[in-house]
């Protein structure tokens, strides 16, 4: 039934994905503020609900705990052990999922507009009364050490934890939300407890909804589902300032074939020149097979079958990322051609065919990311996330546009620094000695 319903709601939205969103600002009796796309046609509704903080809220000596306990609320509720909590939802056609990151700890439901309030009140059980049995804590804990050991062998994720480490430090964005076999081993049942009271605190949450629900109905779904969640949570960790030095740091790892991961400081999202680094971004790196990297390294020279940039604007850290992986004996190669790509760039901008190639795929794929109940509340949240106004959806596409040769000029000697982008190398790379140990 459900999988029906999906199937229909996203045809529903896929035919309307160029049409305006109009996003209702709703605030609750209890004084909640969510935001609606209200989408009668099909008796379905998702809700996504994003608590700020997510598991940079462990606490010392506890690292993974509110990752675990993420992973423990889809494990009984209640009277109901895993196994009861699962059918309840299958009968009534639902589905819950929890996730967590670095920033945000995510809960997304999905359900039928006549099963509403069961589904909402199962969900709040999940979130309210979980169980946490000892049973489920090692199975758990259990699938979490074998997500670490299969870490070790993964060199994109090796790559991706030393750079944090690297450039982060103590910070906690400097080490893995799945903590270490030493930081599981100590944590309890009562640190589940207190990690679901931080990470799930009200006064932090950002809610977005989308399908056949009223204002008023979500309104009060809301009320009910928080009523008895924590409102306030423990301090937000610090931002941090990016540092990097512009050189090449290599793991050992044996491999035939290498992945850097590179990056330097960043732009904030409310930065006022973010849109133009955004543009600049796609034409770097971020545009498939027409943008410089893809067009240099790989078509030109065939070094890598893959590479790209993005800008990555954590909560508390800006960054300017990419990746690329390539053979051992052409990785070096490849690495002096992205940083000779970061100081053209960074000199001479970008040619007028380029500049509106990027913005007309850009504005051109904007309205495709609305294609279901979902995705629109996914989006919604995101939004209050990042500070914007409902109005976003609509004058997002004119900030693209209105993206000028000189702002990106501008933009990309301020933004790249090719004397300070920093590669982590994780392979056995000709030419590159290793620096890192793990």
């Amino acid at each position: 039934m459900i999988r029906a319903i999906l199937t229909a709601t996203a045809c529903l939205w896929a035919g309307i994905a160029s049409a305006a969103v109009d996003i209702q600002e709703v605030t609750s009796e209890a004084g909640h503020a969510a935001w609606l796309v209200e989408e009668p046609s099909i008796p379905f509704v998702s809700l996504e609900l994003r608590f700020e903080g997510g598991a940079s809220l462990d606490p010392e000596g506890k690292r993974g705990a509110i990752n675990l306990m993420t992973g423990l609320l889809e494990e009984g509720a209640g009277e109901m052990d895993a196994r009861a909590f699962t059918a309840a939802q299958e009968g009534l056609a639902a589905r819950f999922s929890y996730d967590v990151g670095d920033d945000s700890l995510s809960v997304s439901a999905r359900f039928l507009t006549e099963n509403m309030d069961e589904a909402v009140a199962l969900l709040r059980k999940s979130l309210v009364d979980p169980r946490f049995d000892e049973d489920a804590i090692e199975r758990v804990k259990a699938q979490v050490l074998a997500s670490i050991q299969s870490d070790k062998t993964d060199p994109d994720v090796i790559a991706g934890e030393t750079f944090s480490r690297q450039v982060f430090g103590e910070h906690p964005y400097g080490s893995s939300i799945e903590g270490t076999p030493e930081s599981l081993a100590g944590i309890t049942r009562e640190d589940l407890f207190a990690a679901r009271d931080a990470a799930l605190a009200t006064e932090r949450a950002f809610i977005g909804a989308a399908g056949d629900i009223s204002a008023e109905e979500l309104g009060a779904l809301i009320d009910r589902l928080f009523a008895d969640l924590p409102k306030e949570g423990p301090a937000l960790p610090e931002d941090i300032t990016v540092q990097t030095e512009g050189k090449t740091e290599v793991v050992s790892f044996a491999t035939p074939q290498s992945v850097a991961l590179f990056g330097h400081s960043g732009i904030d999202r409310d930065d006022p020149d973010f849109f133009a680094a955004f543009v600049m971004n796609q034409i770097l790196g971020g545009g498939g097979f027409e943008a410089r990297l893809m067009t240099e390294v790989r078509e030109k020279r065939g070094l890598t079958y893959g590479v790209y940039s993005y800008l990555a604007d954590k909560n508390h850290a800006e960054l300017m990322m990419g990746r690329v992986s390539s053979s051992n004996d052409r990785i070096a190669e490849a690495i002096s051609v992205i940083r000779d790509e970061w100081r053209r760039m960074a000199e001479e901008g970008v040619t007028a065919e380029e500049l509106e190639a990027a913005q007309t795929y850009l504005t051109g794929a904007y309205p495709l990311r609305f294609d279901g109940n979902g995705p629109i509340a996914d989006i919604l949240v995101g939004m209050q996330m990042q500070g914007l106004s409902a109005d976003y959806v609509e004058t997002r596409n004119d900030k693209v546009e209105a993206v000028t040769l000189e702002d990106i000029r501008r933009v990309a000697g301020r933004l790249l620094k090719p004397e300070e982008l920093y590669f982590v190398v994780v392979g056995e790379p000709e030419g590159l000695e290793a620096t890192v140990t793990q």
